[in-house]
């Protein structure tokens, strides 16, 4: 009988396959030089083992897709927050990978406890990767007006111009560098091995969860949980002046950041970073001021007022727009950098060629309910709904989206420059939607006042000149 286990990339990979070795597996391919989604266990032929990122665990394991699954506590309850009969079980806390979620705020905002927040009437919003467990939170509490931004990540940057509060998992020194001011702990994560209930209940995985068990018994308790006392000496770094003329920029982290700052340069345009705090560098423009944050979350971040400008890619705006049509959210300029294709994407093993082949009635006897898995959730829809692919099944991912091929999913919609990684994993290219690249967006509504408009026409002319010269 199989067993189906999902396993975690990133911050958990290592210490998981620690666990793994203690527990008797023999495992290849899950280390951080693979480029495999897939391990394979040797003396246990039966279990099967797919790579996830983290935040899409849960969900696989509470759909069936896996029997057994290991995660962090933290995205088991952002799952169980919203879908409290959902089919996990949390079967073990196997005592690492711990880390706090708080709830902070910003040193401005004249707030030092809970109980100052019951007592305030204009609405208080919430920055978060965990939205269903800030809605939670924000009930309990009984809040009188709350708003809840969803994010992909870096919402200690959001307090205070454009949030007052973060739900995150960060160091109480860390939270200082940001002027943040801690105000409640939420949860005391740590990494846990959960279950399918109907797999649970019918399955006999004695072999594996006593091994695993036991392992987990193994590891000596280390520093790692202990409390943290913060120094109530150090400084929180200074936060820029807020004016109304100021112009607010929103600049990408992870692979963007490199070519962007290379493309500022060519402009004339010198961000410096400080290591305590890389989220807020300084900038050679007078009146401007610069959060780095996530490009898939920039267009709601400009739709909803919180920067003026943003350089993000083209696929983020169309489906940040797919979803709100209306929104003021606008392409200003392409930049020409961060060239990538949207493609569709399906097994090789797979006999369809194109996305005609997936209609009814020609997918019938095989596909009754097309999966199409993507980060870009309301491209895959439209894209869907053109192609007429009824019907089918939209499946959120949070990245490692070709892991999801073939076995949980039957088709992708995701980046590629060269299509080289997509062939590594037994894949093929169907369709190409679009081409994407580097852009600078902003809003369709006029700025607050005079003074601010006019530096933000400045930036955008200075960008263009330098997209011309190039």
């Amino acid at each position: 009988m199989q067993v189906k286990l999902a396993l975690p990339k990133g911050r958990l990979l290592r210490p998981t396959g620690t666990i793994l070795q203690k527990s008797g597996l023999e495992l290849s391919g899950y280390d951080e030089q693979s480029r495999s989604y897939r391990p394979q266990c040797t003396n246990f032929p039966d279990l099967f083992l797919k790579i996830f990122n983290e935040r899409d665990i849960p969900i696989q394991v509470a759909v069936g897709n896996y029997d057994l699954g290991i995660c962090g506590q933290d995205w088991v309850e952002e799952l169980l927050s919203k879908y409290s009969s959902s089919a996990v079980v949390k079967v073990k806390d196997l005592g690492y990978g711990k880390r706090d979620l708080c709830v902070a705020a910003g040193r401005s905002a004249r707030l030092t406890s809970i109980d100052d927040l019951k007592t305030r009437t204009e609405t208080i919003r919430i920055a978060t990767e965990y939205p269903n467990i800030a809605e939670l939170f924000a009930l309990n509490l009984r809040l009188r007006r709350f708003s809840i931004f969803p994010l992909w990540g870096g919402a200690e940057i959001y307090p205070p111009e454009s949030a007052d509060l973060a739900l995150i998992s960060l160091t109480p020194d860390t939270l200082l560098n940001y002027g943040l001011l801690p105000l409640t702990s939420i949860l005391c994560s740590s990494t846990f091995l959960i279950a399918h209930r109907r797999s649970w209940e019918s399955k006999d995985m004695g072999f594996l969860l006593d091994r695993l068990c036991t392992a987990a018994k193994m590891e000596e308790p280390g520093s790692e949980g202990s409390k943290r006392v913060v120094d109530s000496t150090k400084k929180p770094s200074s936060l820029p002046t807020q004016q109304d003329s100021a112009l607010w920029l929103a600049l990408p982290d992870g692979h963007q950041q490199e070519p962007t700052l290379e493309f500022l340069e060519k402009a004339g345009i010198k961000v410096s970073y400080c290591a305590q705090e890389p989220r807020r560098p300084s900038i050679n423009l007078e009146g401007v001021c610069i959060k780095v944050i996530r490009p898939q979350d920039m267009p709601l971040q400009v739709a909803n007022g919180n920067f003026d400008l943003a350089i993000t890619g083209e696929d983020w705006l169309y489906d940040h727009l797919y979803r709100f049509p209306s929104s003021p959210a606008k392409k200003i300029l392409s930049l020409g950098y961060g060239k990538v294709r949207i493609v569709s994407v399906v097994s090789k093993k797979l006999p369809f060629n194109s996305p005609e082949d997936f209609r009814v009635p020609l997918r019938k006897q095989s596909l009754s309910t097309l999966r199409i898995a993507s980060e870009y959730i309301n491209i895959a829809d439209r894209y869907a709904r053109d192609n007429h692919l009824s019907p089918y099944r939209l499946l959120p991912t949070w990245g490692a989206s070709e892991a999801f091929l073939p076995e949980d999913a039957d088709m992708l919609i995701e980046n590629t420059q060269t299509g080289r990684t997509i062939a590594q994993h037994n894949l093929k290219i169907i369709d190409t939607l679009f081409e994407s690249s580097a852009c600078l967006i902003g809003s369709a509504r006029t700025a607050s006042n005079e003074s601010k408009q006019k530096r933000i026409d400045n930036f955008i002319e200075i960008l263009r000149q330098t997209v011309e010269k190039n």
